[in-house]
């Protein structure tokens, strides 16, 4: 919440501050947020490994953050629609099953850059 007492710089570093605790929060508690910063992980160390040039660096972090910004928003829609209807509703059900779609897509896409960037080194290898 923002307090009017707040000048710029001070209201920026409280909105950081707040999204830091997001973070934490997600990564302490959620495991599909883990597993999708384990599977960023050995996408960094392969990158490493076959050398890969900046434009693949650059896609392969903007893919990994794409998928786990598609991940908190499902988590952040999940909790709001178990926050408003706990129990089984057909309508919160459709509604969650669409927001995990979206971190689906971004998990596919991902996997189809990672394929155009790693297959073509891997193939060379053999």
């Amino acid at each position: 919440m923002k307090n009017p007492n707040d000048g710029f710089i001070k209201g920026r570093l409280r909105s950081m501050t707040f999204a830091l605790k997001g973070m934490w929060l997600l990564i302490t508690t959620e495991d599909s947020i883990k597993a999708q910063l384990f599977f960023g992980f050995i996408a960094t160390v392969l990158g490493f490994y076959f050398n890969i040039s900046m434009n693949e660096w650059m896609l392969q972090t903007l893919v990994i953050g794409m998928v786990l910004v598609a991940e908190a928003l499902n988590t952040a829609v999940e909790k709001v629609a178990d926050f408003v209807h706990p129990d089984y509703h057909e309508k919160i059900g459709f509604i969650k099953d669409i927001a995990a779609g979206a971190p689906a897509f971004a998990a596919f896409t991902s996997l189809i850059i990672a394929g155009i960037i790693y297959l073509p080194k891997i193939i060379a290898i053999l």
